[in-house]
């Protein structure tokens, strides 16, 4: 049988994410000594937890009284259509062999994008339906809430993700895992970053900080989250300056076009960012139209310098392409998406881009959080992944994960 209480294993032999996991799970032995990720002839995938060939007293309960931990993301070549397969067949291995617990940890949740379908009780949004909208769907599974109940199928008992912002998906997963569904706010993360190793300038004669920015309503709540969480951070500390929080509103315009204010309730204004460094804060990026509509607002407002801040960083050439503008200064995402890592897929954002990487974070939280473990801690809760051709290489080298 396979030693110790909790197993991390991930959808695929070399997932990044898995493996760092694993490491700071404190977990000795390779995941792929764990696990075989076989394949048949006939393309069809077939896991299976390693036990000892000589033990036929445990056949069936090899992973009697163990938690098993899938990590699952988007990395290397296989789709999230054939991700999903493996998470279930894995899930449902474990318990076939007797796994008491299984937990999935995929921090990009998959099929969050379908998260409605075409009829009225096809998922509960945070605003009013039209009917194109629903004709949006017209045809569609719901396919977020099949993906939810296929997991449950599958024997997984708790579901935790990072940054998920469909109200949709939270109530479906929430309900259906009787509430062992966890939703990691990383607003703590980059408010820490901000706060104790991002290089900003400080105070200024009027004492005035950074201003936080959300760029749409649907990203004020995380903007004021990292708002707060950043007054938390500095307080007492000198120098910083007092931060404030802007509001932005969108309008579409065209398909690949949108018009940028600053929205009337918001409590800082356009005319008072002159000067000051602004952080656009979101929870993805798919083509970055709308962040660079908004930082050209900024820049032409009189910020001195403009970063953006996202947790789900999509590397597609469109996204590469336009990021690439000079109103932005800086990128800091995280590594939900471990394809970013990739310096190839950073493209020429390389020079501006760094990744918080989130393992040691995610461990805290599953450690602490969901397993009730009461460990300490690791602190900080992230390392940096940064390429040499970032100017900030050099100052961030006591975080840099390869040292």
């Amino acid at each position: 049988m396979l030693s110790g209480k909790y197993i991390v294993v991930g959808a695929i032999a070399d997932d990044p994410l898995a493996l760092d996991i694993a490491h700071y799970m404190r977990q000795e032995t390779e995941i792929s000594d764990i696990l075989s990720y076989k394949q048949f002839a006939n393309s069809e995938f077939c896991p299976r937890f390693i036990s000892n060939e000589e033990d036929l007293e445990h056949i069936g309960y090899g992973l009697k009284d163990k938690t098993i931990i899938i990590v699952s993301s988007c990395s290397g070549q296989h789709t999230r259509n054939a991700r999903a397969m493996r998470n279930f067949l894995v899930a449902r291995a474990a318990k076939d062999n007797g796994a008491e617990r299984v937990i999935l940890v995929e921090p990009d949740l998959f099929y969050s994008a379908q998260d409605r379908g075409p009829r009225k009780e096809h998922g509960r949004v945070a605003f009013e339906r039209s009917v194109s909208d629903y004709k949006k769907f017209d045809g569609q599974a719901w396919s977020s809430m099949l993906y939810a109940q296929l997991l449950k199928t599958a024997g997984v008992d708790a579901v935790m993700t990072v940054h998920n912002h469909s109200v949709a998906v939270q109530e479906v997963f929430t309900k259906l895992f009787d509430g062992n569904f966890f939703n990691l706010s990383p607003a703590e993360l980059y408010a820490s970053y901000l706060a104790n190793h991002a290089t900003l300038t400080d105070s200024t004669a009027e004492n005035q900080g950074i201003v936080i920015c959300a760029p749409d309503k649907g990203a004020t709540p995380f903007a004021k989250a990292i708002y707060e969480n950043y007054l938390r951070e500095t307080s007492g500390m000198l120098l910083k300056g007092t931060p404030s929080l802007l509001v932005m509103t969108k309008e579409r315009t065209g398909e690949r076009q949108v018009a940028i204010t600053a929205a009337d309730t918001s409590p800082t204004k356009l005319e008072d960012i002159k000067g000051r460094e602004v952080v656009v804060c979101d929870d993805m990026v798919r083509t970055g139209g709308t962040i660079v509509a908004c930082c050209k607002q900024l820049k032409a407002a009189g910020a001195s310098r403009v970063l953006f801040v996202v947790t789900h960083f999509n590397s597609s050439q469109e996204v590469k392409e336009n990021l690439n503008d000079d109103v932005v200064d800086d990128i800091i995402t995280t590594d939900t998406l471990p394809n970013i890592l990739n310096r190839d897929m950073q493209g020429r954002l390389r020079k501006k881009m760094l990744v918080l990487k989130i393992s040691r974070w995610i461990v805290n939280y599953l450690r602490n959080g969901i397993l009730k473990l009461d460990v300490p801690e690791y602190r900080p809760a992230y390392t940096v992944d940064i390429s040499r051709k970032n100017p900030y290489w050099a100052e961030n080298q006591d975080l840099r994960d390869n040292l």
